[in-house]
Formats: structure tokens, sequence, C-alpha cells
């Protein structure tokens, strides 16, 4: 594994990890997965890195793979990288590149880089080459952007930025807790605590975000064990959300089952959930389905007056607006918004802990005024909403401190 260098205090420096992969016809392949950010300044000694790698690769007669599914920023700086990089490998094998973000990929179809191929997922790449008869420098390096299905369309890119803004609102809370971990563990950069953060949050399969905001609300650790005399707690009694086998420890699959019983209980066409950021106190989204992009742009910028899952999140109760075109609640902005994407009516329902705060909101949306839950698709939505509570609060307590604990452990061991 290498590292690229970084200036101290640098947003989460790009890092390339290397490992072998099986499953070309005659040759393995060398995948270089990629994470961080690429700033124009170091784009050159970034591009020095890769090269390096490529060397490797083909000294030992490996194809080379690019994974940059979780490079955050740098368009430009990460093109000029790679035109550079191509450069200077003119006649040897294409460089594979999979799960690119969509401007990046706009950019390279863009630039015309020789010697480049984009693929979905690194499958797909291997089974592709895998089924080419002819010697792999004789394949064409070019394919024609209308019949490229890896070409981003404006929805890609709308989707892009959407993730962008949403990035620049946890940058700070991941800077915070970089910051808190330099502190405590005396950390000789942010790159190192940033490590360390993605390790845990990996091996917990923590979200990031999620992880970095535990970090710095919780209380500082006194002694060898952060949560001394902390027991196992066992999973709460659900009465919806334990349908169909869910694994409560994985919370991408949790969130997701709760929309799809939101949308079934309440005949919605669509909705979403956000759930409260500690580390800002705002509402935070974290899954969707059926909204349209201009909304769900609205709803990444954090700007949360005239929402009405916001007024439920304050209020504590339902919010229903069975006519948005009539709605005093509603900003202007975003009854625009809503209207504009075919939503007459919608309905909030917040997720209330035992003690009493509210710790999200399930919102649905119906393209008909008047079309609201009521009876008994109501009461399901209700204990739908407590149900998500009790499992956030046993998610909190039991996975997300076990993540805690595991780093602090690992930390204390690297500590001076």
């Amino acid at each position: 594994m290498k590292f690229s260098s970084a200036r101290p205090g640098a947003p989460a420096p790009l890092v390339i990890e290397s490992s072998l992969v099986e499953g070309l016809p005659a040759e393995g392949a060398l995948l270089l997965r990629m994470s961080g950010s690429l700033s124009p300044d170091g784009a050159e000694a970034w591009s020095d890195e890769l090269r390096g790698h490529l060397e490797e690769a083909d000294r030992a007669g490996l194809r080379p793979v690019l994974d940059m599914a979780h490079v955050q920023l740098g368009g430009a700086a990460v093109l000029h990288a790679l035109s550079e990089t191509t450069r200077v490998r003119a006649g040897r094998p294409d460089l594979i590149i999979i799960r690119a973000r969509p401007g990046v990929r706009e950019a390279v179809h863009l630039a015309r880089l020789d010697g480049v191929r984009l693929y979905a997922t690194l499958d797909e790449a291997l089974r592709e080459l895998a089924r080419a008869t002819s010697p792999v420098e004789d394949l064409p390096a070019w394919r024609s952007q209308m019949s490229d299905p890896w070409r981003p369309s404006y929805e890609d890119l709308h989707k892009e930025v959407r993730a962008l803004r949403a990035r620049v609102r946890t940058a700070p809370v991941i800077g915070m807790a970089q910051g808190t971990l330099m502190a405590r563990y005396g950390l000789p950069d942010s790159g190192s605590a940033f490590r360390v953060l993605r390790e845990a949050s990996q091996r917990f399969n923590v979200p990031l975000r999620v992880l970095v905001s535990a970090v710095v609300v919780a209380r500082p650790p006194d002694g060898e064990v952060w949560f001394p005399g902390r027991r196992s707690l066992p999973v709460p009694q659900l009465r919806i959300l334990a349908r169909e086998g869910r694994d409560p420890r994985c919370r991408r699959q949790m969130i997701d089952a709760v929309l799809h019983e939101a949308l079934a209980a309440g005949r919605a066409t669509a909705g979403y959930v956000r759930f409260v950021d500690p580390a800002v106190n705002a509402l935070t989204l974290e899954t969707h389905y059926g909204c349209d992009e201009r909304f769900l742009d609205h709803l990444v910028r954090g700007q949360d007056e005239g929402l009405a899952d916001a007024a439920a999140r304050s209020r504590g109760r339902r919010v229903s607006v069975p006519d948005v075109a009539a709605e005093p609640l509603l900003s202007d902005e975003v009854r625009h918004a809503l209207l504009a994407t075919d939503t007459r009516a919608l309905h909030c329902v917040p997720v209330v802990s035992a003690a009493g705060s509210c710790t999200g909101v399930i919102t649905l949306h119906w393209p008909e005024a008047g079309h609201l839950p009521a009876g008994a698709r109501a009461e399901i939505l209700d204990v739908l909403a407590a149900d998500t509570a009790a499992w956030l609060s046993w998610y909190h307590r039991s996975v997300l401190l076990d993540a805690l604990e595991h780093l602090h452990r690992l930390l204390t061991r690297r500590a001076p």
C-alpha cells in the first residue's frame, strides 16, 4: 500500500491501495483502489505515484484496473493526471477505470483520452476482456459517445452535484473528528486520522458521516475502555421491520426497509427518510424513492425552513399537507419545487425516541391533493415510526458504540 503526499491539514488526502485480482484469461489484474480528494496542487505528485503503480503492474505482467468510486473531488485534476499518465503509456495495455463518478466519466469522454476504458464494475470489465478474442492492444481504445452506455446522463450529473453538496455539509464534521483524534491520541496529521476513521467505518459497516458525528458528540474516553460497564443489548422486538429476515446491524438495509414499508402502507408514489445528525443538529437525507432531483437538491442544501418534515421534527407529531398549493406551512420555494414535480399532498411521521426526542422523519408524497393515510394505514405508519425509533436507538447503543470502542482501542495501542 502507498499513500499520496498531502499538506498538513489537507482534507482527506488521496490514497491508493493495491491488490491482486484473478479473472483475466492469461493474466491477473492489479486493482488500484483510490479514496480521498485530489486537488490541482497534488495532481502532479499523484500522477507520479500512479505511474509507479502502473510500471509495477507492467513488470509483473498484470492488467492495471483503477477503482475511482471514492474519489471525492478534483475532476479537472483527475483528468490532467490521467492525461499525463496515459500519454507515457502509449503502446501498452489500456488503463481500465471502474466505478468512476459521473463528472469524471464525462470529463474522460469529452477529452477522448486514448488508452482509457470505462466500466461500471470490476466484474463487467473482467467479463468483457475475457470475451475479447483479439489481442488487447488491437482493441479500439475509444467507443463512440453515442453508443457508449457509460457516458453519464444529465440525471447522473444532477446526482453527483447533490452528492457533492451533501459532502460539503459533511466535510466540517469530518474535519472536527480528525482534529479530535489528532489532539486526543497525538496523531501526526489529518490523513492519519482519516485512515483510522475509514478503517473503523468499513470494519463495522457504519457510514463514515455517522461515525465522525459520533466521535464529535460522544463524551471523551477516560481510560482504556471508552464506555466502561457497557453490556450487549438484545435487538428490540420489532413489529414491522423484523419481516423478511432483515439484519438489524446493516444500517442501509434497515433504512431502505423503513421507506419500503412506509410506501406500501401509505400507498404513496414517492417518499424519503431523514435522520437527525447530532453533530450539526439537522435532518440528513438517508434514502428516497420517486422524488425528483430538483426537490432532492433542495433537501441536501440544509435549508429546512418551510419544509413539512422539519415542522414535524420541531413539533414531535405528524404533519399532513392535503393540498400543497394552498398550504401556508410551506415556503414558496418548497411549494414550487413540490408542484413542479407533481406532488400535491404529503404526510410526515416523526421518529420519536423513548426519551421523547425526534431522531428522524418519514415523509410520503402523492400526486393527488387530499390523498392522505387515515385509519388503519395511519396506525401502521405510527407503528413503523416506533419500530424505527427502537431500532435506531439500539443501533446507536450497540453497533455504533462498538465501532467507537474499536477506534479507541486501536488508537490507544498506537499512541506513544
